[in-house]
């Protein structure tokens, strides 16, 4: 009864104390701030419950790792999560070289993804495009927007309303339309997708609903909207990674090729053999990085 009645006025001081944090961060220097933060969250990252639940899921993707380099990879993880944290409240400062305009933080990418996101950005098909918790998964959005690319990103909008508005008020002018998690959610994509709208959207995590699929060997859920939307519109997949550099502060973008789904008897995209396929390819992202994937996450229940 006290919570309860109780809860608007702490959701309000909670949400009012994330503001003051993110606008007192937007004062320091970007880099220096990631630094320290992330030393901190490398220091205590160890003594949550956490870092075991990321050390039992290392070990069972990575049975042929010894301890001392599951440690390491941890230690990696709560250091790009610290850096996470203090490049969200700096995310406007950041764009993609030669797209767009010219931000002091500039991602960089290779020849042959500059060649696909002007072959999107030509095409008058929208594209669906899944990214995965590696390194900053927030500056994907970031960087479809600075291509000029008509965007939508789908978010799962935060218990706490006073953050959840300020989530969007961050977000939206840099990625393009925001779209909470919902019932109604795929429908509203849909629609989007059809009318020219490229739309974007996590794939990588549990999903009590989802399609059986194989990550690391060992089977788990996963959401088959993209797969849903696929069907339903033709539209071509593609997946979208950001790379943390060796400096820890920089970034480089990829974009691949559209995947090929499978497809069913029939022809209409089989939806567990699409999702397989993405969660295959993001598998192989994060074994080329295991240090700058979200370990601390539940995937396999």
């Amino acid at each position: 009864m006290f919570r309860r009645r109780f809860k608007p006025l702490l959701d309000a001081a909670v949400g009012a104390l994330a503001l003051g944090l993110i606008r007192t961060v937007r004062w320091f220097d970007r880099r220096r701030t990631a630094n320290l933060v992330a030393a901190i969250a490398r220091t205590i990252g160890p003594l949550f419950k956490e870092h075991q639940l990321g050390r039992a899921q290392l070990h069972a993707a990575f049975p042929e790792k010894s301890d001392a380099e599951i440690e390491r990879i941890l230690a990696g993880v709560w250091d790009n999560l610290g850096r996470v944290t203090v490049e969200f409240a700096h995310l406007d400062k950041f764009g993609l070289r030669d797209f767009g305009p010219q931000m002091p933080e500039k991602m960089d990418y290779a020849p042959e993804t500059r060649q696909r996101v002007e072959d999107i950005a030509a095409s008058d098909k929208a594209t669906i495009c899944f990214v995965a918790h590696l390194a900053n998964w927030e500056l994907s959005g970031v960087a479809a927007g600075r291509t000029g690319i008509k965007s939508a990103v789908l978010f799962r909008r935060p218990n706490i309303g006073a953050i959840s508005n300020a989530v969007i008020k961050l977000r939206e002018p840099l990625m393009g339309e925001l779209v909470a998690t919902s019932l109604d959610a795929p429908l509203k994509l849909a629609r989007m997708l059809e009318a020219g709208t490229h739309v974007g959207m996590l794939a990588d995590q549990h999903y009590v609903k989802g399609v059986e699929v194989t990550f690391f060997g060992r089977r788990c859920l996963a959401n088959p909207l993209i797969a849903l939307l696929a069907r339903q519109t033709e539209a071509p997949i593609h997946g979208i990674r950001v790379v943390r550099q060796p400096d820890r502060n920089s970034f480089w973008l990829d974009v691949t090729d559209a995947i090929e789904p499978p497809r069913e008897a029939d022809g209409r995209i089989a939806i567990a053999g699409t999702m397989q396929l993405i969660t295959s390819m993001i598998e192989s992202w994060v074994r080329a990085h295991p240090e700058q994937w979200l370990w601390l996450h539940k995937r396999w229940r």
